[in-house]
């Protein structure tokens, strides 16, 4: 889940036309080696906190089907988390890391979700809203400038970014499915005598059935039976 929204992320950012002029998008730490290492003007997406949202834990699970609509499994209900990324820009002089920072932030307020055409994965395939904040409140996560204590560089302006992602729960497989109705073998207590060893037994009986077989699609079919001896149908007089 958190490579697809780093790459959802990507997408958004290449989608401001950051790409064409010649700027990076990283994920790599801020640190002074990565600032000595930099040689182009660079984005960077630093994630520096994971969190769950815990208020949106649910119980239960969902079927999962096959291209047939058989059900293969049962998977428990997603989990949230919130990743917080430090989002910094790095160019030669201040005055362009101003102007690349402001056009960054107006690409990632420009939205308040990521768009669902840049989802892949999980995240496309359980079809939910992943939200994006940009925040100053306490969550529970690191400060800022804890991170760049941390990280052993100088506090520089950045952005910080919240992403609010679904990570699913654990498939169950689910048995064969039921084709055939029951079989029942039935004795009579009150005598010594069993059934053969060759019975084929009874088969239960279910309304709006139809008669097992290789492409059968239900149980076997009703049929009418006779009432026992000394027995009257409801209603009836003798």
């Amino acid at each position: 889940m958190i490579h697809e929204v780093d790459e959802a992320l990507r997408l958004l950012l290449a989608e401001a036309g950051l790409p064409e002029r010649g700027v990076e998008v990283v994920f790599d730490a801020p640190t002074r080696d990565f600032a000595a290492r930099r040689t182009a003007p660079t984005v960077s997406v630093f994630l520096y906190g994971i969190r769950e949202e815990t208020g949106r834990r649910q119980a239960g699970a969902v079927a999962e089907h096959d291209a047939d609509g058989v059900v293969v499994g049962h998977r428990a209900a997603p989990r949230w988390f919130e990743l917080a990324y430090l989002v910094t820009v790095w160019t030669n002089r201040p005055q362009d890391e101003h102007r690349l920072l402001a056009e960054v932030l107006q690409c990632l307020t420009a939205v308040d979700a990521l768009p669902a055409r840049l989802l892949t994965g999980t995240l496309a395939g359980l079809g939910a809203t992943v939200e994006l904040d940009i925040t100053g409140r306490d969550t529970g996560l690191p400060a800022v400038s804890d991170v760049w204590s941390s990280l052993g560089g100088e506090l520089r302006p950045s952005i910080d970014l919240r992403a609010l992602a679904p990570l699913p729960g654990g498939l169950s497989p689910a048995g064969p499915p039921v084709t055939e109705g029951l079989v029942a073998h039935v004795r009579d207590s009150t005598r010594e005598e069993t059934a053969p060893a060759d019975d084929p037994g009874r088969r239960l009986r279910y309304h709006d059935g139809t008669e097992p077989g290789p492409n059968a699609d239900g149980f076997a079919a009703p049929r009418d039976r006779g009432l026992p001896p000394g027995r009257r149908a409801r209603g009836r007089t003798r």
